[in-house]
């Protein structure tokens, strides 16, 4: 997903709304927003405090609005710009890392939003970064293409590289591996830290979502062209590439697997999710909305009717799958019938969805700032949660689906902690 342009982005549910905003007088939500950028944060640290007193001047900011509501536990509020990612530590689930517009990275505490340490040295918005599969590495990425990994315990930068513009980038599942895609359509592999190196050529066009597949030995990649490839990474070739009729008409936006690797589905600004079969790289079936026309031509009235897929993802504990829409639309479906089973709507584009590890519960996040819970055995919303004054760009949830950290537009990360009624 392209991170959305700022503040601006957010599509606000009645004018109203922004009007009541207006006309609560100073400090208004870009007077605040302004103050923030001034703020020298690095002589403060991250005392409690501070952050307190910035919820407060924020709540003031938006107090008749709708906004208003906070559901959250924490927030971490030292970030100047939209917050375009987070991710969580695998082994503790304890310390959140995010990446900012304002070229700053921070390992913070998910508990108190107590901060770690922050990556520094970034020249461009950071859009990726996440943990080593046993917590003991930290990676970030810029949109510039310099990648930096950072040893959690000595807060200590260990390695860093530059390649073209940054796509995309993840972790091994088992190794201390690093995977990357780029704008010139190369995936990039590397040991860390030693800085072995392998680059996995593809089609002159962007690398624009890549995952590496659950037995460590695969990675598929999708392209700006509508190609998709699955490859060996130890050998360095590709196995199976799909493209024409098989491939998507338009750039792939997700890719994802289930819990064995077998099953691959691949997302497009199309509006088509595909699922192929890993082994044989065919394609087992298309699911498309019929409702659902791909975005329109260039031209007039191109943003009020684009649509694509932004997000996917498998059940682990059923045979379900749910592909998110920018126009809203969740739709889970029925991998043994390859039907559609239930459609939940939302009033805007879903930014990312996540499946619980070991439930039927899918959450989505959204261009309304809301984060929901969906029981996709029925189609219904099981909660919801607000807090946020602008769109939601990521978010993670953790191994016991307790916590779901977001990340917003509103230059803020925040905690929310899960109660479900049905625990």
């Amino acid at each position: 997903m392209e991170p959305a342009e700022g503040p601006g982005a957010l599509s606000f549910h009645g004018d109203e709304e922004i009007i009541e905003v207006v006309e609560l007088g100073p400090p208004g939500p870009d007077d605040l927003a302004d103050e923030m950028e001034d703020v020298d944060f690095d002589e403060e640290g991250a005392e409690e405090p501070d952050a307190e007193a910035w919820e407060t001047e924020d709540d003031e900011g938006v107090e008749d609005g709708m906004e208003a509501q906070d559901d959250s536990e924490v927030t971490f509020s030292l970030h100047s710009a939209s917050v375009f990612c987070v991710s969580l530590d695998p082994k503790t689930n304890t310390l959140a890392v995010t990446g900012g517009e304002d070229d700053k990275a921070f390992v913070w505490r998910v508990s108190d939003g107590e901060l770690l340490f922050e990556c520094s040295g970034h020249k461009d918005s950071v859009t990726c970064a996440g943990f080593s599969h046993d917590s003991v590495f930290v990676a970030t990425g810029d949109m510039s293409g310099l990648i930096k990994v950072w040893r959690v315990d000595t807060k200590e930068e260990v390695w860093s590289f530059e390649v073209g513009d940054l796509e995309w980038m993840e972790w091994h599942p088992q190794a201390h591996v690093l995977l990357a895609g780029t704008a010139d359509g190369n995936s990039w592999m590397w040991k860390i830290p030693s800085g072995d190196c392998k680059t996995f050529q593809g089609p002159a066009c962007p690398a624009t979502c890549g995952r590496i597949l659950p037995d460590g030995k695969r990675a598929v990649v999708g392209y700006e062209d509508g190609t998709m490839r699955i490859w060996d990474l130890k050998q360095g070739t590709s196995l199976h590439v799909l493209k024409g009729q098989d491939g998507h008409q338009d750039p792939l936006t997700c890719v994802a697997s289930n819990q064995d690797g077998s099953l691959i589905l691949t997302g497009s600004v199309d509006c088509h999710a595909k699922l192929v079969n890993s082994a044989t790289g065919k394609v087992v079936c298309v699911f498309k909305m019929e409702n659902m026309a791909p975005k329109a031509p260039a031209g007039e009235g191109e943003e009020a009717e684009s649509n694509s897929v932004e997000s996917l993802g498998f059940c682990n504990v059923m045979p379900l799958a749910a592909v998110g829409y920018l126009d809203g639309t969740l739709a889970i479906y029925d991998l043994s019938t390859q039907s559609l089973r239930h459609k939940c709507q939302h009033e805007s584009g879903i930014v990312q969805l996540l499946w619980e590890e070991s439930s039927a519960v899918v959450y989505t996040c959204s261009l309304d700032g809301a984060v929901r819970l969906w029981d996709a055995r029925s189609g219904k919303m099981i909660s919801e949660y607000r807090g946020h004054s602008a769109e939601i760009l990521d978010f993670a949830v953790n191994k016991d689906a307790s916590i779901v950290v977001t990340t917003s537009g509103d230059h803020q990360a925040k905690v929310f902690c899960v109660q479900r009624p049905d625990r």
